[in-house]
């Protein structure tokens, strides 16, 4: 069992570096509230970009694809970050490791399939319109008459 001493023998730089951390970030906030600016002007809380103010308002809806785009591209970036752990250790994990990882790559070539299959990366509308028969009537109104 160690005692407070060993302990302390063990952890002294990681110590210094979290007090010598801590300290250079407080004292970097108290020298910009001392040395900042205190304009208090009406200008000071307008909206600024490259020289020019802002026209309209910055809420504005966006599609739910980019939703999307933006959750497929997250997975396919964690496989990347996978296949490169695996691409390191190749040589170690042989023929099961290679099995696992074809595997694996298999069922993400699956998902992204059913993604295009079902038409969640189609931006456009024009699916649902070659899934429709021509000619045919279909009501959009589901409310009762």
């Amino acid at each position: 069992m160690s005692t407070t001493t060993e302990v302390i023998a063990h952890h002294w730089a990681f110590a210094v570096f979290l007090v010598v951390a801590i300290g250079l970030c407080g004292l970097m906030l108290l020298g910009a509230f001392f040395l900042g600016g205190r304009a208090r002007a009406r200008a000071k809380h307008t909206p600024f970009e490259s020289g020019i103010d802002s026209v309209g308002s910055a809420r504005m809806r966006l599609s739910a694809k980019f939703y999307l785009v933006a959750m497929f591209f997250v997975i396919f970036d964690v496989e990347a970050l996978y296949l490169y752990a695996w691409s390191v250790s190749v040589r170690e994990s042989g023929w099961v490791g290679f099995i696992e990882a074809a595997i694996f790559i298999l069922v993400l070539l699956a998902g992204l399939v059913y993604l295009v299959r079902i038409g969640a990366l189609d931006w456009t509308p024009s699916r649902s319109k070659r899934l429709s028969k021509p000619g045919t009537i279909t009501n959009t109104n589901r409310h009762p008459q």
